[in-house]
């Protein structure tokens, strides 16, 4: 092993056994948005399922819950970037399965 990548490992453990990274894995900060990802796993599974199945006001409800949650991820302290790309990624699939919805019933 090289030195620069032993260095490079040397601090990533160094990050990883920190207090503050152990505390940050046990926080709500943490757990929140990773228990949130399976509203857009499931959404993104969905845009292979017949679109007769979709539900429009709750492809709505959702677009509308994301884009606030996308701004509320911003403006906590510390900024949460993972509950920002999580909503961010709903928001995304939202609006494909509205599209798909707004395509199948016109």
């Amino acid at each position: 092993m090289s030195q620069a990548s032993g260095s490079i490992s040397h601090r990533i453990m160094q990050k990883v056994s920190s207090k503050e990274f152990r505390s940050y894995l046990m926080s709500t900060h943490f757990w929140g948005p990773v228990v949130n990802w399976g509203i857009p796993l499931a959404a993104i599974a969905d845009t292979k399922k017949d679109p007769s199945v979709i539900s429009g006001n709750m492809t709505l409800a959702l677009c509308i819950y994301s884009g606030l949650f996308m701004r509320f991820a911003l403006a906590v302290k510390p900024t949460n970037y993972l509950l920002f790309a999580c909503h961010a990624t709903n928001e995304v699939a939202q609006l494909t399965q509205g599209y798909r919805y707004l395509d199948y019933y016109k």
